[in-house]
């Protein structure tokens, strides 16, 4: 038989007193959203049972809705990015006691919302995240009818009236670009991204642009395509024949950079011995590439998490200014960049 786990053994594995790990497992208030993450984390992985209460971090939260974004032929779970924000929230959800209900989104190229799920006007749901979209008119007449919280993950609207939780999009691409440029690189070309692009990817296209101009280098070289609709093989095979000087890729997300790579590949460059190619978002097809991706990582674990905790917090105090919590990127180095010869 199993002996069951104590607090004591708890405290001692997360670090922490046995005071600490009492607060964490009751919902209690006194200690740190991470330490009590670590603790909750620590418990689950000794085979602990929290019993939720959800009397400290949901607040007036019982039952939450989920609307994630769905592009044709393929579901949310299947999305390398978003199927981990999904269980950063329902991971959260269930260890602070908040029921969460499921509903897809079905949208066009521009991640608007073609069609609204009942969840959101007809009372089932305390509060709402909106997972991956631009929320139009639509959304927002629906949201401002019901009153009830509304935190935007991934997401985007004009009205500027939603709280939020973002990735880094513009400091992150710039950091990517740079970081080609301390490896010598100057002929930079941008895969991926339109003018009007959605504002992540548009943010990304607008720390490129910025690398470049704060390094003195005039000359843009992009291949512009709708990720929803393109990978991108195509379009960096065009980039590549219309400029065989470029030593460098930097690509909207990892599968435009796995894309990129092949459409090298296949025009007999070498990475990187002869061209270098950086993604975005870490996903599990930059670990996948041949060679290995070298990208920016977006905690979406994170995403997920900070967006339930935003929810409640928005829910417990209804009249604070709007919020957005920003998740920075970090630079991950595999084997798709090198420094650039002499």
């Amino acid at each position: 038989m199993k002996e069951k786990i104590t607090i004591s053994e708890i405290a001692k594995r997360s670090g922490v007193s046995l005071a600490t790990v009492s607060l964490a497992l009751n919902n209690r208030p006194g200690i740190s959203a991470e330490t009590r993450e670590r603790v909750l984390e620590t418990a689950s992985e000794l085979g602990y049972i929290v019993k939720p209460s959800g009397q400290f971090s949901c607040g007036s939260l019982k039952t939450i809705g989920m609307v994630v974004k769905t592009d044709r032929g393929t579901t949310p779970q299947a999305n390398p990015f978003y199927s981990k924000v999904l269980i950063g929230i329902e991971d959260t959800c269930r260890r602070i006691g908040i029921n969460l209900l499921f509903a897809t989104l079905p949208v066009d190229n521009d991640n608007r919302a073609l069609e609204i799920p009942p969840m959101v006007y007809n009372g089932m749901v305390d509060g709402l995240l909106v997972v991956g979209t631009f929320v139009d008119e639509t959304i927002d007449t629906f949201s401002g009818n019901t009153h009830i919280p509304l935190v935007l993950v991934d997401g985007y609207s004009n009205s500027e009236r939603f709280d939020a939780v973002v990735s880094d999009n513009f400091h992150a691409a710039y950091q990517a670009v740079e970081y080609l440029i301390q490896k010598g690189h100057r002929q930079i070309g941008l895969v991926g991204s339109e003018e009007n692009s959605y504002p992540s990817i548009k943010e990304r296209r607008n720390g490129y642009l910025r690398a470049l101009k704060m390094n003195n280098i005039s000359k843009m070289m992009i291949a512009p395509f709708n990720i929803n609709k393109s990978h991108g093989f195509n379009e960096t095979t065009q980039l590549l024949q219309e400029h065989p000087e470029i030593t460098a890729l930097f690509c909207v997300n990892d599968d435009a950079a796995a894309a990129a790579m092949k459409a090298a590949q296949a025009l007999g460059r070498n990475i990187p011995a002869d061209l270098s190619v950086i993604g975005y978002d870490d996903t599990y097809i930059a670990a996948n590439t041949v060679p290995t991706l070298t990208t920016m990582h977006v905690d979406t674990l994170a995403l997920g998490r900070a967006a339930v905790h935003l929810l409640a917090l928005r829910a417990e105090n209804p009249d604070t200014a709007r919020m957005t919590c920003t998740i920075h990127p970090l630079l991950v180095e595999r084997e798709s960049v090198a420094p650039l010869k002499s």
